[in-house]
């Protein structure tokens, strides 16, 4: 599911992204973070060329979840053109937050 890319900023990445990007802020030590991993893999497997998924940690990431009112994990946020346009915090379930999607995206 994921592909490791380096990016000399977050904006770069969003930026130079042909599609959207659903950014999951997350926490190695937050369980429903944990039970994200394989739903947005279905996710990503289902939408597939209609969305770019990048996981971001906030631990490591601090000053991208304080600039993005993270407070709550996960937190999933989908970008369009460099910026946000929705926001979703907790746990999906996958035909959920697909139908979600294909209404944003």
């Amino acid at each position: 599911m994921t592909t490791k890319k380096q990016f000399n900023s977050f904006e770069e990445m969003l930026s130079s992204s042909d599609v959207p990007v659903l950014v999951d802020f997350y926490a190695e030590w937050c369980g429903p973070c944990q039970m994200m991993v394989p739903i947005l893999e279905q996710v990503n497997a289902q939408l597939q060329g209609r969305l770019r998924i990048v996981k971001i940690d906030t631990e490591k990431y601090t000053e991208l979840a304080s600039q993005y009112q993270i407070y709550a994990l996960p937190t999933l946020v989908l970008f369009k053109q460099g910026q946000p346009v929705d926001r979703i915090e907790g746990v999906m379930q996958t035909q959920q937050l697909v139908q979600h999607l294909q209404r944003v995206i």
